[in-house]
């Protein structure tokens, strides 16, 4: 397992869904470059798109001409701390900005590993030999408390809580990120999701949908079909990787 090499394609897509009046989710990867970034943003009026493309694309430059003397998720650790720094200030430099913040999913490969980095409630899955697997963990009150076994993954889905998130990008000074290491085989498939998708739809769905033998395309919007079809009461977005 994992020793061969492999190499990844990839697909994004995304929709502002059926109620929000703008889409504050923002992405970038590069397959040559062996990342793959999704923020979700918050905060009032247009602070939340402003946080989101912010934060990835702030990644996306350091990522672009990483120090290669750190390894790959180390790079991509340092690129989130740097985003995590322009958020917050520029927060602090505009009153109307004040309090904005990002949620954040991240994917780094190499031919034999791949390393998951998140902040929030935006998700990381792995599709392998079939089977749909949650790799990130979610920073949320929910989530927290059915960890705790205080909580039914049920009564999580039905809280009226299960919006609020206990660790976003931007808005503090510093913030941690917890990294999952995965050693890769050729037909992994990684989706990256904000929650619109994932409050719309289950996991049972979203992997029946990916184990279709469509273009990753197709499957993005295969997936933000579904979610508008459940409701679409938020921001959606999907960005696929798959290990050939």
């Amino acid at each position: 397992m994992g020793t061969a090499l492999v190499h990844y394609t990839a697909a994004a897509a995304s929709d502002k869904g059926r109620k929000r009046p703008s889409n504050q989710d923002a992405f970038a990867y590069s397959v040559e470059q062996g990342y793959y970034i999704l923020c979700d943003g918050m905060g009032g009026a247009a602070a939340g798109e402003v946080a989101s493309a912010t934060a990835v694309g702030e990644i996306k430059r350091r990522l672009g001409k990483r120090d290669h003397n750190l390894s790959l998720p180390e790079a991509a650790e340092a690129a989130i701390i740097a985003a995590n720094c322009a958020v917050f200030e520029r927060s602090q430099q505009e009153h109307k900005l004040r309090g904005m913040g990002t949620t954040l999913v991240g994917l780094v490969v190499d031919e034999h590993h791949a390393w998951v980095l998140n902040i929030g409630d935006s998700r990381c899955y792995l599709l392998r030999g079939g089977h749909l697997q949650q790799v990130s963990r979610d920073h949320s009150l929910v989530d927290e408390e059915v960890r705790r076994g205080r909580m039914s993954p049920d009564e999580a889905k039905h809280s009226p809580f299960r919006n609020v998130i206990t660790r976003a990008l931007g808005t503090h000074s510093s913030v941690d990120v917890d990294i999952f290491e995965v050693e890769t085989e050729p037909g992994d498939l990684f989706l990256l999701c904000s929650d619109g998708l994932t409050r719309e739809i289950d996991d049972r769905l979203i992997e029946s949908i990916l184990r279709l033998d469509l273009p990753l395309d197709v499957l993005c919007r295969r997936l933000i079909k579904a979610a508008n079809e459940a409701g679409g009461h938020d921001n959606i977005t999907c960005l696929l990787a798959r290990a050939a």
